[in-house]
């Protein structure tokens, strides 16, 4: 998703935008990216302090680690309102736009599915295809569909381009039809849906999150007051005065924690790129600080209801929108003010293609387990030379993503 500048009002109720990326946006992205494959592997590690790893549900607070994901939800939210604003100044209708939110909703949480699934197959019941095998293939096959191939007018290479988004879809669909597990009872299953993982999280989130922007994008701060509902909303489910049982697929808003978070980084949006009246660094930091002052102090004032990631509880959802927003307004000044960029080449990749950084991670432990590769299991994974480790693999991952870039493979739903 582009990120993009303000400019002139738009007639259908929203603010135009230019066409160059906002610096410190992907810095952020990047940051938190690199930060998310660092923690992850990290969980592998022992013999560390408990505020290394995430939180266990059962008691009230949270680490950095906890952090991580809704920060990556708040940036998801920040790009929203630039993304679909740059289509409709390309003329996109709103059937397009929301065929697009579809397509790319879907897209997300069938890579999402396939990560929840890839590691869990029975080769037996697979017609001798292994589980890590199986989940290589399909992650490949994913990229073959949502490759951003070379624009061209070459007709053979225009028909290369579909073709090779059709064998993706063909072997992904095979894969998917193959695919089978032992369930805990003994019994054999297909493709579990239960929890889609982190991206099929992030489909479901984005797809609720647009569309609900998309119908208010006449009013320039429906945002905030969705951002209040639903931060309402999560109260109310931690109070449990109500209580959301529904699956995912069913109900994508679950408890409204996710919402909440996504449109608190539309908020931030709206103040710095989309409000004409915020037209200095000065006039957007202000209110911006008081965003990120008002969630820290209701995020302390609902300490009552708990703190956790697992139970996704409003404090938790409050100190993260809190502690990002400030962390954007002093890149921006950096980045995009100062113009101060260089000592961030190392996440820029990581946060101009974001989903190929993302699923690196996930390629080479695929990879791993088809080679049978064990030596990390019982090397390096504890303590100091634990962390030793998951730094030099987050420098691999981000130095294999900036590569690849470099060589334009781009992954974009």
């Amino acid at each position: 998703m582009s990120t993009t500048t303000s400019a002139a009002p738009h007639p259908l109720g929203t603010q135009m935008v230019h066409h160059h990326r906002i610096v410190s946006l992907d810095v952020l992205r990047g940051l938190n990216i690199a930060l998310m494959i660092f923690v992850n592997e990290l969980a592998e590690v022992k013999g560390l302090p408990w505020w290394t790893y995430h939180a266990p549900g059962r008691i009230d607070v949270m680490t950095y680690v906890d952090m991580v994901f809704p920060g990556f939800l708040f940036i998801l939210g920040m790009a929203i309102p630039l993304a679909l604003q740059a289509r409709i100044k390309k003329g996109a209708k709103i059937p397009a736009l929301f065929g697009h939110i579809t397509l790319r909703s879907v897209a997300l949480i069938v890579l999402g599915i396939i990560l929840a699934n890839g590691s869990h197959g029975n080769s037996d019941l697979m017609h001798g295809i292994g589980r890590f095998a199986w989940g290589l293939t399909a992650l490949l096959a994913a990229c073959l569909i949502w490759f951003v191939y070379p624009k061209t007018e070459d007709k053979f290479r225009c028909n290369l381009y579909r073709g090779l988004r059709l064998l993706g879809f063909v072997v992904l669909v095979g894969l998917a039809a193959i695919y089978r597990h032992n369930n805990r009872d003994g019994s054999i299953g297909w493709l579990s849906y239960r929890y889609p993982e982190i991206l099929g999280l992030i489909g479901y989130t984005y797809f609720a999150v647009s569309v609900l922007y998309l119908a208010t994008r006449r009013w320039l701060w429906a945002p905030a007051v969705w951002f209040v509902a639903f931060t309402a909303f999560n109260v109310a489910c931690s109070s449990h005065y109500l209580n959301m049982h529904l699956p995912w697929y069913q109900f994508p808003l679950q408890n409204g924690s996710m919402p909440c978070i996504a449109f608190g980084g539309i908020t931030l949006t709206t103040i710095f790129f989309l409000e004409p009246r915020f037209d200095t660094f000065r006039k957007k930091a202000v209110p911006s600080i008081i965003l990120a002052a008002l969630s820290l102090l209701a995020a302390r004032l609902l300490h009552p209801f708990g703190i956790s990631k697992i139970r996704a509880t409003p404090t938790w959802c409050l100190y993260t929108i809190g502690a990002t927003v400030i962390l954007f307004i002093l890149l921006y000044f950096i980045c995009d003010v100062k113009h101060h960029t260089t000592w961030a080449f190392w996440v820029r990749s990581a946060g101009s293609n974001t989903l190929l950084t993302y699923l690196l991670p996930d390629c080479w432990y695929y990879i791993l387990g088809i080679t049978g590769f064990t030596y990390l299991d019982t090397h390096f994974s504890w303590g100091a030379w634990g962390i030793v480790r998951a730094l030099v693999f987050t420098a691999l991952m981000l130095s294999i993503s900036a590569l690849l870039t470099k060589v334009k493979l781009r992954l974009q739903l």
